[in-house]
């Protein structure tokens, strides 16, 4: 069965040659931590350092996948043929608050509240 699956991950190797790098890191995402793991995570960009971004469905699988981030960077880079510095996982929720903490984005006043009372 491992020799099937080498022989499959080769196929897709060859096969990925000609897309851009993202895309091929992509389609090799579900082969290198299979289908259900793959599902709780989403290949998002290659940065310049050649650090993969994958966004994850939450702590718990973000736990998992740090488990795995060495043996996963090896897959990938070997399945996707493409060089990787590094995996960086974002968590949806913890991406989410920070979007909310951004410097210059407050919450519209209440108008009612800011008005001075006579």
């Amino acid at each position: 069965m491992q020799r099937m699956r080498e022989v499959l991950r080769g196929s897709l190797a060859r096969s990925l040659r000609e897309l851009p790098e993202i895309d091929r890191l992509a389609a090799a995402w579900p082969v290198a931590c299979g289908p259900s793991m793959a599902a709780h995570g989403e290949v998002l960009q290659l940065d310049n350092d050649q650090v993969l971004h994958i966004r994850v469905s939450g702590a718990e699988w973000t736990q998992q996948f740090l488990h795995m981030r060495s043996a996963l960077a090896s897959d990938l880079a070997r399945i996707a043929g493409v060089r990787l510095a590094g995996i960086h996982f974002q968590d949806r929720e913890e991406q989410r608050t920070r979007a909310r903490r951004q410097p210059g984005t407050r919450p519209a006043a209440d108008p009612k509240r800011s008005r001075s009372k006579p």
